[in-house]
């Protein structure tokens, strides 16, 4: 994976991954009260696909989240899987509203 930095919008509810001055992927969320993110839907640009790019920036994402001492409810089957991969994320997700659940689909 190449590197890029993370840049978490605030004003637009995005955390994006930068590459000199270009988004290559993001990841939109909503704000729900002072504790918690919900997380859309992960989205890498085309060219950019197939590089671990998703993971990386669902882990950057998650650690800013555990560095600011809030859970998330998680819309996006992209960071679901990432957490099944990486249990010790797993404590992240807000156990009254966890969000997609295995096999579920909704839209």
């Amino acid at each position: 994976a190449f590197d890029f930095e993370v840049v978490n919008d605030e004003k637009a509810g995005i955390y994006e991954a930068i590459v000199g001055d270009r988004e290559i992927a993001g990841l939109p969320y909503n704000v729900a009260g002072d504790d918690r993110l919900v997380l859309l839907a992960t989205s890498v640009f085309p060219e950019f696909r197939k590089q671990g790019i998703a993971t990386e920036l669902i882990r950057r994402v998650l650690d800013d989240v555990r560095a600011q001492g809030r859970t998330v409810t998680i819309m996006c089957p992209i960071v679901h899987t990432f957490i099944e991969h990486n249990p010790e994320y797993a404590d992240l997700i807000d156990s009254k509203r966890p969000g997609v659940t295995k096999g579920s689909h909704r839209s």
